[in-house]
């Protein structure tokens, strides 16, 4: 078996921050699955199915990447896909902290899974789901900040 690793996340919508963690940890693991979560204390502006098709859209050209969704533990997804590393992308010292507590229970529960830490890119260190639907809510342009087909699905929910 070779190394695999989930990249767990909302993905509300997907930005050009997520695609960069994911690019750059499809570099370092054998493969990557990219798992949307299903977090239901979160109202969510797009569905399961949509942010999937999404990611499977925006991942396309990373033959080693493969999209999916879960619901319930991370950890438990993680050990049912046979897989032996989280990547978690981190922007701030904020990230860390949160991140960090996960890290550090996930490893409670199985201490053969490892979670490995991603410094965003620069360019990225402010990008959020969060501001990028706030953004497109007001009709403000958001091209430098989430893949083209994002963009048009963003413009349809918001006509």
């Amino acid at each position: 078996m070779g190394s695999v690793a989930v990249c767990p996340g909302s993905f509300d919508p997907v930005t050009l921050g997520h695609l960069d963690i994911v690019t750059r940890g499809a570099k370092v693991f054998d493969r990557v699955i990219v798992s949307v979560l299903n977090n239901r204390s979160k109202n969510p502006l797009f569905s399961i199915d949509e942010r999937v098709a999404l990611l499977k859209e925006t991942t396309a050209h990373l033959p080693n990447v493969e999209v999916d969704s879960f619901d319930g533990l991370l950890i438990e997804y993680v050990k049912n896909k046979q897989a032996n590393a989280i990547i978690k992308g981190l922007r701030a010292v904020s990230d860390f902290e949160y991140e960090l507590q996960m890290a550090s229970i996930n490893r409670k529960l199985d201490e053969d899974i490892e979670t490995f830490f991603m410094m965003t890119n620069n360019q990225y260190s402010y990008l959020s789901s969060s501001i990028v639907k706030e953004l497109a809510k007001y009709q403000a342009s958001v091209t430098d900040l989430v893949p083209a087909q994002v963009e048009t699905a963003l413009l349809e929910k918001f006509k």
